[in-house]
């Protein structure tokens, strides 16, 4: 018998706080995030630099191209050679909004486990064994919060090491929810 989406809200629910709180203890407890960013030895220049250019929020390129055949331009190739090189984004100016960052960060976990179950309803149906609905939900549980993080290394720069414990995140936070969803399938 086919499960529906609407029978799936607990599990939902549960999978989505069930990895809120996995996400906390990761960053509040095992801290392992903490060294993903290292320290300028000349910060205090290097922000008074940037601020003194007063730049817009979002994300900016050093050195900037807007076309890609601006790269085969000598005095282009000569900025790359020279260094640094880097990618910067710029915040609004304050503490972080822990008041608007945390919902986001509920959603994320809220959308991504409604879109795990619209998949398992596609797939598993009424009384699937709770084995077959773990291992189902949990690799799209991986996929969901973790896979769209490589490029991050491959294009952006970031340390494999970084992408490798994110990758870590996805495969606890899909283990929780598949831990729900196994837990509260219908039966």
């Amino acid at each position: 018998m086919t499960v529906t989406l609407l029978q799936l809200w607990m599990p939902i629910l549960l999978g989505a706080f069930l990895a809120w709180i996995a996400s906390a203890l990761i960053h509040v407890v095992a801290k392992y995030h903490n060294s993903d960013y290292q320290e300028l030895s000349n910060e205090e220049e290097v922000m008074t630099a940037v601020g003194n250019g007063s730049p817009k929020l979002g994300i900016h390129t050093m050195p900037y191209c807007t076309e890609m055949s601006e790269m085969n331009k000598p005095e282009v190739q000569e900025k790359f050679n020279k260094g640094p090189v880097a990618i910067l984004t710029v915040f609004p100016n304050g503490l972080p909004n822990m008041g608007k960052l945390m919902p986001q960060q509920i959603a994320f976990f809220l959308i991504g486990c409604i879109l795990i179950a619209y998949l398992a309803t596609q797939v598993l149906t009424t009384g699937a064994g709770n084995m077959t609905v773990f291992r189902f939900v949990s690799t799209a549980g991986f996929l969901t919060f973790g896979w769209a993080i490589i490029p991050m290394s491959i294009w952006y720069g970031h340390p494999w090491s970084t992408t490798a414990k994110y990758l870590l995140d996805a495969l606890i936070y899909g283990g929780v929810v598949a831990g729900a969803f196994a837990w509260l399938w219908p039966g």
